[in-house]
């Protein structure tokens, strides 16, 4: 299936280009997310008429995510958590923890889905480098130090 993206899309494009791509991730996804219209020629004709304005807003959500990425990039976010002996903690600190860390102490809103674990949820106390991904073009370490109650 042919879609026009409306935005950049990670791996896929960016703003304007026509791609094919299986029709469940067109459906289940890029539209019903605005990532992407079905690429037809009046759908083609309306985005030539907006583009202008994509554009703008794509540049203003990378301006954004930039002085974001300023405020939080190399600073220390402490959590508390209950933990045992040998620093293992009673449950895990995953995205959501982090989320509100950076909403409380850096007012700052970010989603969980822009929090990169890839080793998965901390389950021990110490200091640990996450990144915060804000936009495709825009990635940012923050130090976490997870600490026992």
């Amino acid at each position: 299936m042919q879609v026009i993206l409306r935005e950049k899309v990670e791996n896929l494009g960016t703003l304007g280009d026509i791609v094919n791509v299986k029709p469940g991730y067109a459906r289940n996804y890029l539209v019903p997310y605005g990532k992407a219209v079905q690429a037809t020629k009046e759908n083609i004709e309306v985005f030539e008429q907006q583009k202008a304005e994509l554009e703008k807003a794509e540049a203003k959500r990378l301006q954004d995510a930039k002085a974001t990425a300023e405020k939080i990039s190399d600073q220390t976010f402490v959590i508390k958590a209950q933990a045992g002996e040998g620093g293992k903690l009673f449950g895990s600190v995953g995205t959501k923890e982090i989320v509100d860390v950076l909403a409380s102490a850096a007012s700052v809103q970010v989603e969980k889905r822009h929090v990169r674990m890839p080793e998965g949820s901390i389950r021990y106390v110490g200091q640990f480098q996450i990144t915060i991904q804000l936009h495709t073009d825009v990635e940012t370490e923050i130090n976490v130090a997870v600490e026992a109650e």
